[in-house]
Parts: C-alpha cells; sequence; structure tokens
C-alpha cells in the first residue's frame, strides 16, 4: 500500500494520478483533510481516508498498512511547518512503512535566504534520524510560482517585481511523474535526490519575454526596490511571514540558490522536462486562472 498526503492539492493530485498509471489502484491510498473533495479517487478504487498532520491519531488511520509514504510537504513556514513535517513523519515510521518520502526543494539548506527552504532542511534532518529509509525529492521551484508572479502584469505589461536571479521553474506534472516513478520503484533513490529540474534557469526578464512572444503583446520588466515592494505586500494585506517568504524568494534567486539544472528529472520521466513556455501557454489556454495568488503557498500545492 503506497499512501500520498495531500492528494487533493496540485502536487499530491497529479502525483496519484500518474501512479495509477503504473501500479493497480487497490495500491494506492490517499490521506486528505476533506474526503469529500476526493470522491473522484473513491471511484477509481483508490483508498480514502481522511489525515490531517496536526492529528497523530487521524494519521495512524490514513496510514494503516502502508508500504511507503509520500508526504507532501505543507503551506506553511517555520517551527511551524517543521512540527507539521515531524507528526506527519512519526505517524508513518509508527503505521510501519518502510520506506518515507517527502516533497523538499532543490535549494533545501540551513543556510538558505529562504524560509522554506530552512524548513526543508530542517525536516531532511528528521528524516535523516527516522529510523527507515527515506527519499527526499528535492523539487525544483515550482513553475506555477513564476505564473503567479506574473499575473498582474497580464492587464499592466509590466513585470515590477524586485531584482532577481535565474530560477529553473519546473512544471509540477513533471515532477508529479517523477514521483510516481519512484513510488512505483521503491529504493530508486535512497536520501536526497538530486535537483529535480528544467533544463533552462530564467530570470523575470526572460520570463516577460516569454509572455511577450506567448501572447503577443508587450512586456517589460522593471525592478522594484525591495522595501517598496515589501510595503507594497503588506498593504494590500498579506500576513507578515507571508511577506518575508516572497522576498526570500528574490534574495534567494539573487544569491542563485534556484539556478541549477540536472538531469535527472528527464531521467525520471522519460523525457525532456516541460519549459515554462508550454506551462504559461497552457495556462493562458485555461483563461489565466489562478496566476494572481499566493506564489509562496504555490510551492506546497
Amino acid at each position: 500500500m503506497i499512501i500520498v498526503t495531500g492528494a487533493t492539492g496540485q502536487l499530491g493530485r497529479q502525483t496519484v494520478d500518474r501512479l495509477l498509471r503504473r501500479v493497480p489502484a487497490h495500491r494506492v491510498g490517499v490521506s486528505v483533510r476533506d474526503p469529500r473533495k476526493a470522491e473522484t479517487l473513491v471511484a477509481r478504487g483508490v483508498r480514502v481516508r481522511e489525515g490531517g498532520f496536526t492529528d497523530p491519531d487521524s494519521l495512524a488511520h490514513a496510514f494503516e498498512g502502508a508500504t511507503q509514504v509520500l508526504i507532501v510537504s505543507v503551506d506553511k513556514f517555520g517551527e511551524e511547518a517543521v512540527q507539521q513535517h515531524r507528526t506527519a513523519i512519526e505517524a508513518a515510521v509508527k503505521a510501519g512503512a518502510r520506506r518515507v518520502l517527502y516533497t523538499s526543494h532543490m535549494a533545501a539548506s540551513p543556510a538558505s535566504r529562504f524560509q522554506a527552504c530552512r524548513d526543508h532542511a530542517a525536516t531532511e534532518e528528521i528524516l535523516r534520524s527516522c529510523g527507515v529509509p527515506y527519499t527526499s525529492l528535492r523539487n525544483g521551484f515550482y513553475a506555477a510560482s513564476a505564473l503567479q508572479f506574473l499575473g498582474p502584469a497580464l492587464d499592466s505589461g509590466e513585470v515590477a517585481l524586485p531584482a532577481d536571479g535565474p530560477v529553473s521553474w519546473t512544471a509540477h506534472a513533471d515532477l508529479a511523474e517523477a514521483a510516481a516513478a519512484i513510488l512505483a520503484d521503491e529504493g530508486r533513490h535512497d536520501g536526497p535526490t538530486p535537483p529535480l529540474t528544467a533544463t533552462r534557469s530564467l530570470t523575470f526578464e526572460d520570463v516577460a519575454a516569454l509572455a511577450t512572444g506567448v501572447t503577443g503583446r508587450p512586456f517589460t520588466r522593471t525592478t522594484v526596490p525591495d522595501d517598496t515592494f515589501r510595503r507594497h505586500l503588506a498593504e494590500a494585506g498579506l500576513p507578515a511571514d507571508r511577506v518575508e517568504g516572497l522576498m526570500g524568494v528574490f534574495t534567494a534567486a539573487r544569491a542563485g540558490e534556484f539556478a541549477a539544472q540536472d538531469p535527472t528529472l528527464a531521467t525520471l520521466i522519460g523525457r525532456a522536462p516541460i519549459g515554462l513556455e508550454a506551462v504559461l501557454r497552457d495556462q493562458l489556454a485555461r483563461g489565466g486562472q489562478h496566476m494572481v495568488a499566493d506564489p509562496v503557498r504555490a510551492q506546497a500545492q
């Protein structure tokens, strides 16, 4: 029994879909906060149980009989995130899972300038001492976040953001396919994977050029001072932790934390990863829905 958490989120849902192409449905279970949102999975023969990272008892039931558990990271910051991950890891081990997998980040490090990456590094330390083999999926920065940063420019044509650096924006679909491949071939990767990334690293100047090519409308990249951008976010009502999380994306990008490229993702999925241009075309074809949301929150979906 392979258990996937967060199966109604963007990454978890796509991972389950790809996994069902590789293993029989009766071998797949999901742990979700609201089982009503997973009724389509029930219809496909997947075991659906309620489980929350703040409720160990619910996880004991959701993880029952698990041989592997994929823990999709939460959309929280700091100690709250790490504690929830610890609860899920401990529940998986207690349930008898012989391998725990976790959706980490390509730049996971205690020295990262991005809080989420420091949280991922702390979670990886918990995995190292959990007592069973583990796999930490060092996912590239989600391409969905780039589109959400781009969202306001769809009306103005101005990509107005702080100074940045190159980022290997990576599609959820590719990372879901990679996770499914590793789950279906247990033991293929022990410990942290190499960075699971797309084949190009792009700045927001590059993203603006892509948007121009895709839409046929001019997009320009302008640099907003950090303090000004921080103030605009606060005035828009974002909580302080989200403001600092967003700023951390830019300071970390400027330091090159998200620039790495690696062939491992292409090897796992058996093809070239989807480029950001294709992701942008697909999103615009669907009316640009969800492009003005929270780019930091998108990292956990």
